[in-house]
């Protein structure tokens, strides 16, 4: 069974300090999030498990921006998540090397209007690890949606972050109905190659 790990929107405007709708940023920061998604994504590359980079962000205009959606409106107001621009960098201290796959994607899941599904079939991906910000939503979101298209999915929750301890838990709780939820350090007792 083969596997990919999906690393969620680890960019700047998000998880920096100094980003435009950094909620999350003092959640990541004190629970060393980022130091667990790199060991995780060390653990995907020691295992020959491919690395996907998943970054939310919309062109300059924000065509593809959904207007009628709170979050997105809210982010085009800030003019936040803008293509090309600092805020949707990958933050400098996530491990991402230059033959990462990486998706953009428009909305919160990084299955809708994206390739990625496209790269986990023509690689006969089942399994998918995944680690990112922020929990409650792109990580929620997109466990959901990979479950319901038959993937395994196992979530790495030292190595996901969102803007309280509580929403954090109880996010995870809820995703335990429908992925194994587990710490960095017990991947390599799960089957996943």
């Amino acid at each position: 069974m083969k596997t990919a790990l999906l690393v969620l929107d680890f960019i700047n405007d998000i998880v920096h300090p100094d980003g435009k709708i950094a909620a999350s940023a003092g959640f990541v920061k004190e629970n060393n999030v980022m130091a667990h998604a790199n060991d995780t994504i060390a653990f995907a590359r020691k295992n020959n498990i491919p690395v996907v980079f998943v970054k939310v962000g919309f062109s300059s205009g924000y065509k593809e921006c959904p207007l009628s959606s709170p979050i997105f409106s809210k982010a085009k107001q800030l003019q936040a998540l803008q293509l090309n621009t600092w805020g949707t960098e990958f933050h400098d201290e996530i491990n991402k090397n230059q033959d990462d796959l990486i998706i953009i994607k428009h909305r919160i899941s990084a299955f809708y209007a994206t390739p990625l599904e496209a790269f986990l079939r023509a690689n006969q991906i089942q399994n998918l690890i995944m680690c990112g910000v922020s929990t409650d939503m792109a990580v929620q979101t997109t466990a959901r949606e990979a479950h319901d298209k038959d993937y395994k999915v196992i979530i790495v929750s030292n190595a996901c972050g969102t803007a309280t301890s509580e929403l954090h838990e109880s996010t995870l709780k809820l995703l335990q109905r429908v992925t194994q939820v587990v710490k960095s350090t017990e991947l390599s007792g799960q089957l996943l190659v």
